[in-house]
């Protein structure tokens, strides 16, 4: 049988401590309690078996954050989620930057509450192992990556922050590589549904037929090849969040049956006759301007208000240049760490560089540059020469330098790997991650292009 939570409540506020508490404690959770601080600090040291703490960020003396630095260093395995009012997100951001697990927006329903502890009691007694959403998102979106201390950004977090507590219908809107769909991810682990579906689609990915059946499912014999039912993506994301990316890319006619999906949550299956209804979240983006394709009839003014409930703007990175730097080094050493390198700085010329190009592929672009520099980096300082910088302004240029527009097919892969050797000196490895293709099909490209012996056998890894 499985071991409850053991919790800690921390709080100045003696209300919230037995309010609280009792509905953990009608849970079955194990729940002591300490009025500040210091007394935490101690009956953590004393008892040393707690498993989550759950504190208030505003206390006298002593406050939540100190709280936090001082007891995930003395205890690492300890959880926290801190509690904060509406006015303070930006403390409960700096708190989750520090280690804390979550943070609840005061004041809140006991079921947000309960939601969050469920999971880390699920992930505690081996039930959602390596499923914590903020080590997923680190790992995978890089969520430290949409995080700053400029004005636009914080903005942002104040918003997904009170957009996260409704069901209403979302519309972010950006650039493309500002982060919409980690933004739509983020908004759904903050939400009552978290523990639900996350599913999402891209609308610009497939044609109106098959969006319609991506969608809404089909049934079997509804058309050709359609040789089963299906289920729709609106039936996957039954009490959980659908994330339509490009919106914008969503036909009339389809825009048609989306409306009425989202005005009564119903629908049929393609071919079918039986109406389905669904509990679903709907958050839409786009980096088209709507407004302009409404005026132009490509898009139905009435989808729009019902996505764009509550909107979230994501600002262009050449909009928050101070976070540049921030941005920078954390890519720098998760991408060192990735490589087996060792780079500690940047130089300043090379920061400069980075902070003063327009980035117009934003952060994906920044990064994309900053995974490239890695890879030829040689020392343990990052360079303007590893920058390759004429490739951030090559772009914008009219054709391209190797001129491959007037080549053969084969005679421009061979001038593109051959360029790319010549960059990294002929060094396999280096060459590969360049061009994004595995070390061993480089080698065969290679071979087949005649740019390898074929009898020689393959040279071992670089270092």
């Amino acid at each position: 049988m499985s071991q409850r939570l053991r919790i800690l409540l921390v709080d100045d506020e003696i209300n919230m401590l037995e309010s609280l508490g009792d509905v953990l404690r009608a849970e079955k959770y194990q729940v002591a309690t300490a009025s500040s601080g210091e007394e935490a600090l101690a009956r953590l040291e004393k008892e040393r078996n707690f498993d989550l703490m759950i504190t208030d960020l505003k206390m006298p003396k002593m406050n939540g954050l100190d709280l936090l630095d001082r007891a995930s260093k003395a205890f690492p395995s300890l959880e926290v989620i801190v509690l904060t009012g509406h006015g303070s997100v930006e403390s409960a951001v700096q708190a989750m930057r520090r280690g804390a697990h979550d943070f609840l927006l005061k004041p809140f329903q006991p079921e947000d509450a309960l939601s969050i502890i469920s999971r880390l009691d699920e992930k505690k007694n081996g039930h959602l192992q390596n499923n914590s959403f903020m080590s997923e998102l680190s790992q995978t979106y890089g969520f430290d990556s949409i995080i700053g201390n400029s004005p636009a950004i914080m903005s942002v977090f104040k918003k997904v922050a009170t957009a996260a507590k409704s069901n209403a219908s979302i519309l972010i809107t950006g650039e493309s590589g500002t982060g919409k769909e980690l933004v739509a991810h983020v908004i759904h682990y903050f939400s009552h549904r978290a523990n639900r579906p996350f599913i999402k689609t891209s609308c610009a990915a497939f044609g109106e037929g098959v969006l319609e059946s991506e969608l809404f499912g089909h049934e079997r014999g509804a058309f050709t090849h359609a040789v089963e039912q299906r289920k729709g993506r609106f039936e996957l994301a039954d009490r959980g969040t659908l994330f339509l990316d490009e919106v914008g890319d969503i036909p009339m006619h389809t825009q048609t049956k989306l409306v009425r999906v989202l005005q009564t949550k119903e629908f049929e299956r393609v071919g079918g006759t039986e109406t389905l209804k669904v509990d679903v979240r709907v958050i839409a983006a786009t980096h088209r301007n709507i407004r302009q394709m409404i005026s132009e009839g490509r898009f139905r003014e009435d989808l729009f208000y019902r996505l764009n409930v509550i909107p979230i703007v994501l600002p262009p990175l050449r909009e928050r240049q101070d976070d540049i730097p921030l941005l920078v080094n954390h890519f720098l050493g998760q991408l060192s760490r990735e490589m087996g390198k060792k780079i500690d700085k940047v130089a300043d010329s090379a920061m400069d560089e980075l902070v003063n190009h327009p980035w117009p592929g934003n952060i994906r672009e920044l990064r994309n540059a900053v995974e490239r520099a890695v890879v030829f980096c040689e020392g343990r300082q990052l360079k303007v020469d590893d920058l390759h910088a004429e490739r951030l302004h090559d772009a914008h240029e009219d054709g391209h330098a190797l001129k491959l527009k007037s080549l053969s097919l084969q005679e421009a892969e061979s001038s593109l790997i051959t360029h790319c050797l010549n960059l990294t000196k002929w060094n396999l490895s280096k060459t590969a991650k360049l061009l994004e293709i595995s070390r061993g099909t480089l080698y065969s490209k290679m071979v087949k292009l005649g740019l390898r012996d074929t009898e020689e056998e393959e040279a071992p890894e670089e270092e």
